[in-house]
């Protein structure tokens, strides 16, 4: 293990992207495939960011997309604005004015982890700029959602800084190969998930994130009515080995609200995206032709 590898993998993902100067909190946008090919914008969740997709990302090019991601606010090379609005609410709402400054109109939508509920509240806001949708292992009913044991000190003053800081060790190899991935990536990678958290602040506006979880009825119920009202397809795609989110309590949730009755089983824990991206890039892409077909 390498500080020295760990640096080089974070200016490698930073070298492949652009910045993207959406006002008031600007980021880092990541664009590969056909400058013509439909869109596929991939929202991440916690405690990653736009380097969750880099497999994925050439996976979807070579199905002929153009395959988009960006870093949240808080999150790799955003910003980390002492005042703005973390919550789940301030975050979609930032998603639209990031698709707006990268000329992405219509598109088709990966939703993963709280970019879930997140990626929801988008559909709530442009229902009629989304092609498809995609979902990867995240939860439906926010408002009875209760946080996995690894994620619940984040959210309390005192603790939350301190279980951060674990993320910066190599603690972050045994939480992360504990609950997110079977054997996709090397342990310089997963040092990189830590680096890029710590961009510029050491994680604190991440804690923001973390302590702005919208488990309400009110929010729940905005994000349910959106997706039942859609009028464009959706898939479930899940990590059958995920610990977090475990498949057999969550994905049901998220069929039900879609109106689906099955999802489909990977190979993978929460982060999916690290041990199955071809698989998930070839069914986002057989979604897809479904929604330009109809």
């Amino acid at each position: 293990m390498s500080s020295n590898n760990v640096k080089q993998i974070v200016a490698d993902w930073q070298a492949r992207g652009e910045d993207l100067l959406v006002p008031g909190l600007s980021s880092r946008i990541w664009r590969e495939g056909p400058a013509d090919g439909e869109i596929v914008v991939c929202i991440h969740g916690v405690p990653a960011s736009g380097f969750l997709y880099r497999k994925v990302l050439p996976a979807l090019a070579e199905q002929g997309y153009q395959a988009v991601t960006f870093d949240l606010p808080g999150m790799g090379f955003a910003e980390r604005v002492e005042d703005f609005d973390y919550s789940w609410s301030g975050l979609s709402e930032w998603i639209v004015k990031a698709l707006d400054t990268a000329g992405i109109d219509h598109f088709h939508l990966v939703v993963h982890d709280i970019g879930g509920p997140i990626g929801f509240d988008v559909v709530h806001r442009i229902s009629q700029r989304v092609k498809s949708l995609t979902v990867l292992n995240t939860m439906m009913y926010v408002a009875s959602f209760k946080r996995p044991w690894f994620m619940e000190p984040f959210h309390y003053p005192g603790a939350g800084e301190l279980w951060l800081q674990g993320l910066f060790t190599p603690m972050i190899l045994v939480l992360m190969r504990g609950a997110g991935m079977l054997d996709g990536p090397s342990n310089d990678e997963l040092r990189a998930y830590g680096a890029l958290l710590a961009q510029g602040d050491r994680g604190k506006a991440f804690l923001k994130v973390m302590r702005g979880f919208e488990r309400t009825s009110e929010f729940e119920g905005r994000i349910v009515a959106a997706l039942k009202a859609r009028t464009f397809p959706a898939q479930v795609i899940w990590g059958a080995q995920d610990p977090a989110l475990r498949m057999a309590q969550y994905a049901p949730d998220v069929c039900e609200v879609l109106g689906l009755e099955d999802w489909h089983q990977v190979r993978g824990k929460h982060f999916v995206q690290e041990d199955s991206p071809r698989e998930i890039a070839a069914l986002v892409a057989a979604l897809a032709k479904t929604a330009k077909a109809a």
